[in-house]
């Protein structure tokens, strides 16, 4: 029986053979006939009949093959053939037609490409899985994928040592390949990562899946770089891959982007403590009047608001008379100074990681602590200066009191207002410098108000 089968077979292939113009055409009922005999064949037996054939014809049958089938066939043609194969296929079928082959015969195909193929080839293997994640999202610019590479040489799992090393040499690793290189499966999701120098160490026959390290850290597409970029310091990381929830390897942030990014967001904090919106182009570059919009609209508001010092001074005039009142800037200045200490101290903990949600608590009454010993010191400072000018106990208590209270209070809301800005997603840069001096002199006024007619009257 089998062997009956196997010389019908023989038969259909030899008159497919002798009737390729007939096929090729399919415009007589023999050719149509033929057609569907063929495509009854085994995909190996059709591989060999378009390997035996004149180039022409065999680019015809195979672009008309059902798609699955031609993907079976084209595993089982040489390499020479492939390549020829390859050269008319539109990108979707060399992504299929890629990534149905075996490691092994990946990169015995790849031994026979040319530089500029070899590239493209590589870039094709994962392009369908890269490309259909890129296309479905819009990465913010303040994103891991607002800020990655996704142009990146990697390495298949199942792919030997001696190949590895070799497709590395051919690419003149100069331009596209780190320090690290990150491995993937053939579905492109993310499975480890190697280094150039275990290529050199192991075993030639070694699969890269049998050595491949673990990473330490994992961007997904989505997260802040701000975020990316601390934990790539405190890691110490050169690179760090970006991949999306289903861990499809998307690309890699290098150490170039880290330090851009550190510099930029260190740009920007410099620029909201100052009470600036973070200007998108270099100095000379923005436009005079956009420089003054962007500097004018926020002093005219913290102008505006720090008339309410004047409010409650003119409310209180009485309790402080003329002698009190050449106290107010020794207050204002201190609680202005206090805060922005404080301020300071937190924003650049929280930026460095030393000071986190972990700690926070911690922080604060360390901090509180602070503020009451600093409290008491310049208060005392403040009752010398004022009982040697005045000769009043009572009043130099009132100044010596409002100096402690707004020193504890310019270091609580120094600490605390980051925190508060932190939890509804704004930059903790924004309680420093004007906003935070304008806030304590409104408030290192109020308190003087109050603590003057407690001891005055």
């Amino acid at each position: 029986m089998a062997e009956n089968h196997t010389d019908t077979n023989n038969q259909i292939l030899t008159e497919i053979r002798e009737n390729i113009a007939v096929l090729v055409s399919r415009d007589s009922a023999l050719g149509k006939s033929l057609w569907q005999a063929l495509l009854e064949e085994h995909p190996a037996d059709i591989a060999n009949l378009l390997m035996d054939i004149d180039r022409e014809a065999a680019k015809v049958i195979y672009l008309d093959l059902p798609k699955r089938l031609s993907q079976e066939v084209f595993e089982e043609l040489s390499n020479q053939t492939r390549l020829y194969f390859l050269s008319f296929m539109d990108e979707s079928d060399k992504v299929e037609a890629l990534n149905s082959l075996y490691a092994d015969d990946l990169t015995d195909l790849f031994e026979l490409c040319s530089d500029e193929d070899l590239k493209k080839y590589l870039n094709l293997l994962h392009a369908r899985s890269r490309q259909k994640v890129l296309s479905l999202l819009k990465f913010p610019a303040e994103s891991a994928g607002g800020i990655m590479e996704s142009d990146v040489f990697t390495l298949r799992d199942d792919f030997t040592v001696e190949k590895s090393i070799h497709l590395l040499q051919r690419l003149k690793p100069s331009r596209d390949i780190h320090q690290q290189i990150y491995v993937t499966d053939k579905g492109n999701h993310l499975e480890g990562h190697v280094n150039l120098e275990d290529l050199v160490l192991r075993n030639p026959k070694e699969r890269i899946a049998d050595f491949m390290h673990e990473h330490d850290l994992i961007a997904f597409v989505d997260e802040d770089r701000e975020s990316i970029a601390k934990r790539m310091v405190h890691y110490n990381l050169m690179t760090v891959p970006v991949v999306d929830k289903e861990f499809h390897f998307l690309g890699v942030i290098p150490s170039q982007t880290l330090v851009d990014v550190l510099m930029e967001e260190a740009s920007e904090d410099v620029q909201r403590m100052a009470a600036l919106p973070p200007l998108k182009y270099p100095y000379f570059e923005t436009s005079f009047w956009r420089m003054f919009f962007e500097r004018s609209y926020i002093l005219v508001a913290l102008l505006l608001v720090e008339s309410f010092s004047g409010f409650i001074l003119r409310a209180y005039d009485v309790v402080l008379g003329t002698f009190l009142l050449t106290f107010v800037p020794m207050l204002t200045n201190t609680g202005g100074c206090t805060s922005s200490q404080t301020s300071a101290i937190v924003i650049q903990g929280m930026a460095s990681g030393d000071i986190r949600r972990s700690n926070m608590f911690k922080f604060l009454r360390r901090e509180f602590l602070m503020a009451l010993v600093l409290g008491f010191l310049l208060g005392a400072v403040a009752f010398i200066r004022v009982y040697l000018t005045a000769d009043s106990l009572i009043k130099s208590l009132a100044v010596s009191v409002t100096i402690c209270v707004t020193v504890v209070a310019a270091s609580t809301l120094g600490s605390t207002l980051p925190w508060i800005l932190k939890r509804f997603n704004l930059d903790p840069a924004f309680s420093a410098g004007p906003f935070l001096a304008t806030l304590m002199d409104i408030l290192g006024v109020f308190i003087f108000c109050l603590v003057a007619r407690a001891f005055l009257g």
